[in-house]
């Protein structure tokens, strides 16, 4: 079996070697296979440390179905490889014999492991990218063998094949992913152990406000609360919420927490009692206890005696000494602690005694004096502050008063000023409203003198065709018929002019407006050769003349048919109705 994990097989399928030839240190007897299989997954081709003399790696034939691989010369130094890229999945493979296909590729390197793509290129080389990064260190393994497919000994069929590490973007990529992932692991852990040993942020005290301070009133004369609420009035007063206005409720907070100095002095004179009694208890247990000790002695001592010491054997004797002797000790040092306790109780009396003297009594009576007097004092302190803090409240109540008819009269004054300007709003949107009527009646007495413009055009032009009529008759001759004939047309045109009053206009141009209008037309659809529709034509027109509308232009073309005319293009939904400009075409056929 050689380093890859294959038996060495012949032509004929039998073994070349036997196994215990190809490995070396193998005992048949034994059954255990000393070398470790190279091609096993997990362990890396690549050692740790560089091989020693004595255990050389040596590369023997593998035989695979399309073609064979033998190893080369091991006098030779082994193939050189670059530097590993971070996170290397993919090799390079030269030296790969012409007539090297996919399949016989994959056949060779799937030993190494799972392959997830080829690239073969045309030139005898290719990369082949494994799923694990170890699968890398087994290909190597082959680097330096000759590939011969089947037993061809033509040259296309052979090559000395060369692996080595390539640079892969996907597996830079992977490599990257994976190193981000461990970072934001790490970082993680970090702010865990981070968060885990920083100690607990304290409570937030809030803002200082009148209910808050009525809440912490309540809370300084509770005496489970009174510590947190003593911490959140020394707060307020560090911050300086403290002013001429708050000033009295921090007085009375003040002389809330004053009060609960008797509350103290008098649970210290209580545990103070406890004490004195548990010293008591302590004492009367001690000497119960030494008394008990004595007891034991005075047992040890008659048992020590001739009559009784006599019968005892060496080894009760010699415990019973060792009992007595560890009896004697402890007694003693409990008798010395009852007796530093008795001392310290002596000088106790003492210092009595000492404050029983006339000295200790003067001075006694001139302390409780100086006390009375601080207290004077402090109560003197404590009226004047009272007496300023009314003074105070009695100015804050004269200004809130004043400040409660400046603010009536404001009130009067913003419901007039708010009044005013619903006022002023209605006025303006009337206004707006009269103005969008004048808009409307502007435009229609333009109209209105449109057509009487046009009226008055149209009764001139009857005039003139009347007046050539009339010329045109024979006076001699047939002047009684031409006479009706000219009444007759008169009353037709006139006929004919009621029945159109909504319809199509024909006639000459009645102002410089129109001539402009007519030319600036003529211009746009002569550009436009296969026309235009009236609202392209008057988004243009519309830039010249703002106040221009689409219905006056159409007007005007329809007016002029022998310079304008009106065709359909399109079918169904696309059909559009175009302008188009035919002024040339009427003079073409003059």
């Amino acid at each position: 079996m050689n380093n890859l994990g294959i038996v060495p097989m012949g032509l004929t399928g039998q073994q070349l070697v036997s196994d215990s030839i190809c490995i070396q240190g193998f005992d048949p007897n034994l059954g255990i296979i000393t070398p470790i299989n190279p091609m096993m997954a997990g362990i890396s081709l690549v050692p740790p440390h560089p091989v020693t003399a004595e255990l050389p790696v040596i590369k023997e034939i593998i035989h695979c179905k399309s073609c064979t691989l033998f190893p080369q010369n091991p006098n030779l130094p082994p193939p050189s490889t670059r530097e590993r890229p971070p996170g290397c999945k993919t090799v390079f493979v030269g030296g790969l014999p012409e007539n090297a296909t996919e399949e016989i590729i994959k056949e060779v390197f799937d030993q190494c492991g799972e392959i997830i793509a080829i690239r073969k290129s045309k030139k005898n080389f290719c990369h082949i990218r494994f799923s694990e990064e170890f699968m890398v260190d087994k290909a190597l393994y082959l680097s330096g063998y000759r590939m011969r497919i089947g037993s061809s000994t033509d040259k296309k069929d052979s090559g000395r094949i060369h692996v080595d590490f390539a640079q892969a973007r996907d597996d830079l990529y992977e490599w990257e992913c994976k190193q981000r992932l461990l970072a934001r692991e790490e970082r993680h852990r970090r702010k865990i152990q981070e968060d885990r040993l920083r100690p607990p942020s304290p409570p937030p005290i809030m803002h200082y406000s009148e209910h808050e301070a009525g809440l912490l009133a309540d809370k300084l004369k509770d005496d489970n609360k009174f510590s947190e609420a003593t911490a959140v009035l020394f707060t307020w007063i560090d911050r300086g919420e403290v002013n001429r206005r708050s000033a009295n409720h921090f007085y009375s907070m003040i002389q809330s927490a004053n009060s609960h100095v008797r509350r103290l002095m008098n649970e210290k004179a209580q545990h103070e009692e406890e004490m004195e009694l548990a010293k008591e208890h302590f004492k009367n247990s001690l000497l119960a206890i030494l008394t008990q000790f004595e007891q034991i002695t005075a047992v040890f001592t008659a048992a020590t005696r001739q009559k009784a010491w006599d019968h005892f054997s060496k080894a009760q004797r010699k415990n019973i000494d060792i009992w007595r002797k560890q009896c004697e000790e402890l007694r003693n040092a409990h008798s010395e602690e009852i007796m530093g306790i008795r001392r310290e109780e002596e000088m106790e009396m003492s210092d009595e005694d000492l404050e029983e003297n006339p000295c200790k009594k003067m001075r006694m009576e001139d302390t409780v004096l100086s006390a009375q007097t601080c207290a004077l004092r402090e109560e003197n302190d404590s009226l004047r502050w009272q007496l300023d803090a009314y003074r105070n409240e009695v100015e804050l109540l004269k200004k809130e008063q004043g400040n409660m008819y400046r603010t009536e009269e404001d009130h009067t004054q913003e419901q007039q000023l708010h009044f005013l300007q619903q006022t002023m709003q209605n006025m303006q949107q009337q206004l707006l409203r009269l103005q969008e009527e004048l808009k409307g009646k502007e435009l229609e007495l333009e109209q209105a003198r449109d057509e009487q413009r046009y009226l008055e055009g149209e009764v001139l032009s009857l005039r003139e065709k009347l007046l050539n009529a009339m010329e045109s008759v024979d006076l001699t001759n047939h002047n009684s018929e031409g006479h009706e004939k000219g009444v007759n047309g008169t009353a037709a045109l006139y006929h004919h002019r009621e029945k159109s009053n909504d319809a199509v206009i024909w006639g000459p141009l009645r102002s410089e407006k129109e001539a402009l209008l007519l030319g600036i037309i003529s211009t746009f659809l002569h550009v436009h050769p296969f026309g235009a529709n009236i609202e392209y034509l008057w988004s243009y027109i519309q830039r010249l003349d703002t106040k221009i509308s689409a219905s006056e232009l159409e007007r005007l073309m329809v007016r002029l048919p022998n310079m304008f005319k009106q065709e359909f293009s399109g079918v169904g939904a696309t059909l559009e109705k175009r302008w188009k400009f035919c002024g040339f075409e009427a003079l073409k056929s003059v």
